[in-house]
C-alpha cells in the first residue's frame, strides 16, 4: 500500500523583542501622529536637561499616559504643568523601544476646564494672602460648649443630613438651618445671603458651611471672592467643610476651622457627650482628692495648733507684763538722751550768747549813729567858715574886679574899631572888587588866570561870574587877547 505523502505546516515568523516595538511604535506614531488628549497632571517632574516628564489622567476612569515634552517647547507652553492642573495637550503618541512603554511626546499645551479654574484659584488666594485674610492668627478659637449652631447649606442636601445625624449623635444642640444653593451660577449670591441672615440670630455660637463632594466646576462657588470675603467678615466662628478631605476650596482657608468633610464639620463643633461626662467624672475625681488632700492639710494643721495652744488669758497676762516693762524702758531710753541734749543745748546757748549777731548789730548801730552825728556836725561848721571866708574874699574883690571889666570892655571896643577899618568888607565898600579863581583863592597875579577860565568877582554887596577874555599886563602896558596868544 502506497505511503502517504508527508504532511507540511507552515512556520509563523518569530519577531524579535526590538522588532515588535519597532513595529508597534510605527503603528502608533502612524495612527496617533497628531492627536489632542485632555486630563489632569500628575507626577510631574522637570529633569536637569529641561524636559518635563508627567502623567495625563482620567478623572471619571482610572487611567493614565505618560507624556514627555521636550525643553524647547516646555519653555514655550502658556499651561502650569504641575500636579493639579487640568490640560489639554497636543502630540505624537509613540513607543519608547527600550521598554516598551508607550507615551505622548507634547508639542503645546494648553489650560483647559479645572485648569484654567485653578489659575483664577491661585490668583484670588494671593490677593487674599496679601490682605491678611489666610493669616493665621487672625483665626478664632471655637465655642466650647455652644448652644445654637447655624448650619448654611441646601437644606435637601446629604450635607444636611450628616450634619444633623452626626450633631444628634454627639451632644443636644440647637441646628438653626440657612437654606441656600451650592452649585451653579446663582450659588455665590445665594450663599452670602445665607450668612447674612443666619448672622441676624442674636445668640448664634457658630456657623457650619458645608456640601457634599463634587467637580471642581461644582465647588467653584466656595472660591469665588463673594462668598470668600463674607466668611472671612462673619461675625461669630465659622467652620467650613466642603467637598472630600482632599477638595480644598478658600472658603476653607480664610474660615476659623477647615473641616474634611460636612461630618466632621460637625464633629468639630459639636462636642462627643460621653467625652463631656467622661471630662465631668475626670473633674469630679481630681476635685474630690483636690479637696480630701486640703482636708486632711488643714486637719493636720489644726491638730498643730491646738497642741501649742495654751490659756489665752495667762497668754495676755504675759504679754501685757512684757508691754509694760518695754513701755518703762522706752521711756528711760527716750528720756536720758532728751536730757542730755538739754545740757548740751543750754552750754551751747551760753557760749554763743556773747556772739550772738543781734547785740553785735544793735552795738555797731549804736556807733554808727554816733559817728553820723559826730560828721554832721563837723561839716556843718567847715561850711559855715567857708561861707563866712568866701563873702569876705568877695567883698574884698568887688572894686578890683569893677575896674578890670571896665578896662577890657574899652580894649575890645578899640580893637572892634581898628579891625573893622581894616576889614576887606570896608574897603570893596569904597569901590574895590576882589576876583577869586574857581578853587576859591584871590587872583594875586595875571599868570594865576588863562584865557577862557571861569573867575567871580565879589563886590560889597554881590558876586559876580565871569568869564576871562584876556590877559593885561601893568609891567609893560600891552595888552593881549586870546586871538593875539594864537600861533
Amino acid at each position: 500500500m502506497p505511503s502517504e505523502p508527508a504532511r507540511t505546516t507552515a512556520q509563523p515568523r518569530v519577531l524579535r523583542v526590538s522588532e515588535l516595538n519597532r513595529v508597534v511604535r510605527l503603528s502608533l506614531e502612524d495612527r496617533f501622529g497628531d492627536v489632542w488628549v485632555e486630563g489632569e497632571v500628575t507626577q510631574a517632574k522637570r529633569a536637569p536637561s529641561g524636559h518635563l516628564y508627567f502623567n495625563l489622567s482620567d478623572e471619571r476612569d482610572p487611567a493614565q499616559v505618560s507624556c514627555v515634552m521636550f525643553r524647547s517647547d516646555a519653555t514655550r507652553t502658556r499651561a502650569n504643568l504641575r500636579d493639579g492642573e487640568r490640560v489639554r495637550v497636543r502630540g505624537q503618541l509613540t513607543l519608547y523601544e527600550p521598554r516598551g512603554n508607550y507615551q505622548l511626546v507634547v508639542r503645546a499645551a494648553v489650560p483647559a476646564g479645572d485648569g484654567e479654574l485653578r489659575a483664577r484659584f491661585e490668583l484670588l488666594r494671593r490677593k487674599l494672602a496679601a490682605e491678611g485674610l489666610l493669616d493665621p492668627g487672625r483665626k478664632r478659637a471655637l465655642p466650647r460648649l455652644p448652644r445654637t449652631v447655624g448650619v448654611v447649606t441646601s437644606g435637601s442636601s446629604a450635607a444636611y443630613q450628616d450634619v444633623l445625624r452626626v450633631s444628634a449623635e454627639r451632644c443636644p444642640v440647637h441646628v438653626l438651618l440657612s437654606d441656600c444653593r451650592v452649585q451653579g451660577v446663582e450659588a455665590p449670591a445665594s450663599i452670602v445671603r445665607a450668612l447674612e441672615l443666619v448672622q441676624r440670630v442674636a445668640d448664634l455660637d457658630v456657623v457650619i458651611l458645608t456640601r457634599g463632594g463634587g467637580s471642581a466646576e461644582d465647588l467653584w462657588a466656595f472660591n469665588d471672592e463673594r462668598v470668600v470675603r463674607a466668611v472671612a467678615a462673619c461675625r461669630v466662628p465659622i467652620v467650613v467643610g466642603v467637598g472630600h478631605e482632599t477638595d480644598i476650596t478658600l472658603a476653607e482657608l480664610v474660615a476659623d476651622v477647615r473641616a474634611a468633610t460636612p461630618s466632621n464639620a460637625a464633629e468639630i463643633v459639636v462636642p462627643a457627650r460621653d467625652a463631656l461626662l467622661a471630662e465631668v467624672d475626670a473633674w469630679q475625681r481630681r476635685l474630690a482628692r483636690a479637696l480630701e488632700t486640703r482636708l486632711d492639710r488643714e486637719r493636720l494643721k489644726l491638730e498643730r495648733a491646738e497642741r501649742r495652744l495654751r490659756d489665752p488669758r495667762s497668754a495676755v497676762g504675759h504679754a501685757e507684763r512684757a508691754l509694760t516693762l518695754l513701755n518703762r524702758r522706752l521711756d528711760e531710753a527716750l528720756r536720758r538722751p532728751l536730757k542730755a541734749r538739754q545740757r548740751e543745748l543750754a552750754a551751747l546757748e551760753a557760749r554763743v550768747l556773747p556772739h550772738d549777731p543781734r547785740r553785735m548789730l544793735e552795738r555797731r548801730r549804736r556807733a554808727f549813729e554816733g559817728l553820723t552825728e559826730t560828721l554832721e556836725r563837723a561839716l556843718r561848721g567847715r561850711i559855715e567858715r567857708e561861707a563866712r571866708a568866701l563873702t569876705g574874699l568877695r567883698d574884698a574883690l568887688a572894686p578890683a574886679a569893677e575896674s578890670t571889666l571896665r578896662e577890657a570892655q574899652n580894649q575890645l571896643a578899640q580893637q572892634v574899631t581898628a579891625l573893622d577899618a581894616l576889614s576887606p568888607l570896608r574897603v570893596l565898600g569904597r569901590g574895590y572888587a576882589i576876583a577869586l579863581r574857581a578853587d576859591g583863592r584871590a587872583l594875586r597875579d595875571a599868570d594865576d588866570v588863562r584865557v577862557g577860565d571861569a573867575i567871580e568877582v565879589r563886590v560889597a554887596r554881590a558876586r559876580v561870574q565871569a568869564e576871562v577874555r584876556g590877559v593885561t599886563r601893568s609891567d609893560s602896558g600891552v595888552a593881549r587877547t586870546a586871538d593875539e596868544d594864537a600861533p
